[in-house]
């Protein structure tokens, strides 16, 4: 076990996202700006909101990472310093990148700041983590195409810090080193633009079925143990791009995880529990990947798949009366008196309750809530912060 506690590393699309993840207990998140992040299509960060960002985050004693981790072409050089100058003023803690000379301008203009090394680099080995530490570098987020035991034999041989993604979706190719989007749909999967072309649906010659060859999600959650046993520094979770309730559930449920391996208390009944969250929140089959196998067929689809969202999250609290005890609270999917649910809260805790009453935004009283965006009001005694969120009973 390990004195200092790893870290929980949440991704954030906009100042939202990054508000709810760090409340739900991220311990830092990971951001992209308007220009040279991989999520273009993301609502992504002006330099303005990177200041605001990380000065929310600090005030809750959380950290803040912003990516500049596109492949840059000649035409995306001019810019880029002037862009890394304005960012350094805002309080960001590290800018994680793939290109060297990027990582090298970081390390030697702005010593305040944390240079990563983003996954995009594709770092599978000892010798290059070395190299990077050398260069000033403080941490490597190595390939997703890593076994436990090579990431164990690159901290035992670098003693660097090292991050690990554990939850998210999974590129088809490389660490995401992908010419399909460009080529398929002309838009640079490694400049920002990736349509995922590889959950396209494609004709088969002579099939009846489409053919695909999208990988699961990965899930990493009944391997926490084993993360933190070997050294590993942080815990990545994938999804800019994924909804506020997607976000405070995965990550919820990965801290408790890691909490309760700290504590002592993290045994298998546990991880189920979490486990089965988290299987309800994802709209894709998961797999661990390369970490403790090879990756084979098993860890792809390629026929007959489904992507099909569920409707557990119901309503996302924006108040609470403590001395009414009445929440108030917008609706995001059916229900109606009767249903079990649960609401859980950004800090940690969870009730079971039936409802049993319910007013819509005139406050009348209904039987059924079937306005998705509606303002209802519902009463309950417990301790419901905002951002506390109720779902279908898992």
């Amino acid at each position: 076990m390990k004195n200092e506690k790893i870290e929980l590393l949440s991704p954030a699309g906009d100042l939202e996202r990054l508000k709810v993840t760090l409340l739900y207990g991220a311990d830092a998140v990971y951001i992209g700006g308007k220009e040279f992040s991989l999520r273009a299509n993301a609502t992504n960060f002006s330099v303005d909101e990177i200041k605001e960002a990380c000065n929310f985050a600090h005030s809750i004693g959380k950290r803040v990472y912003l990516t500049v981790n596109i492949v840059f072409h000649n035409e995306d050089v001019g810019e880029i310093y002037q862009y890394l100058s304005a960012v350094s003023k805002c309080g960001i803690d590290a800018i994680i990148a793939s290109d060297p000379f990027v990582i090298a301008y970081v390390v030697k203009n702005f010593p305040h700041i944390e240079a990563h090394v983003s996954t995009q680099n594709s770092t599978c080995n000892y010798e290059t983590v070395r190299f990077f530490k050398q260069e000033g570098v403080k941490r490597v987020v190595v390939a997703r195409e890593l076994s436990k035991e090579e990431i164990k034999e690159i901290i035992d041989k670098t003693k660097m810090d090292i991050e690990v993604f554990i939850h998210g979706a999974v590129c088809t190719f490389y660490s995401g080193r992908c010419a399909l989007s460009n080529y398929v749909t002309n838009r640079d999967s490694n400049r920002g633009g990736c349509s995922q072309v590889c959950r396209f649906a494609l004709d088969k010659s002579g099939e009846q079925h489409k053919f695909t060859m999208a990988t699961k999600d990965l899930n990493l959650a009944s391997h926490i143990a084993e993360l933190i046993e070997i050294g590993v520094k942080s815990l990545k979770v994938e999804g800019r791009m994924r909804s506020i309730y997607y976000l405070a559930t995965v990550i919820s449920s990965y801290r408790k995880l890691i909490d309760s391996y700290y504590a002592g208390t993290l045994n298998d009944t546990f991880i189920d529990k979490q486990n089965k969250i988290l299987g309800r929140v994802a709209n894709r089959e998961t797999s661990t990947h390369y970490f403790d196998h090879v990756a084979d067929y098993r860890d792809q689809y390629y026929t007959g798949r489904q992507e099909l969202s569920n409707q557990d999250y119901l309503t996302l609290i924006i108040d609470y009366n403590q001395k009414t005890n009445e929440i108030t609270m917008i609706e995001r999917n059916y229900f109606s008196i009767g249903d079990e649910v649960e609401i859980f809260t950004p800090n940690g805790d969870v009730y079971s309750l039936i409802v049993d009453n319910l007013r819509n935004h005139d406050y009348q009283e209904i039987d059924v809530a079937r306005h998705p965006d509606e303002v209802l009001f519902m009463y309950f005694k417990g301790k419901i912060v905002p951002y506390s969120m109720m779902r279908k009973k898992v």
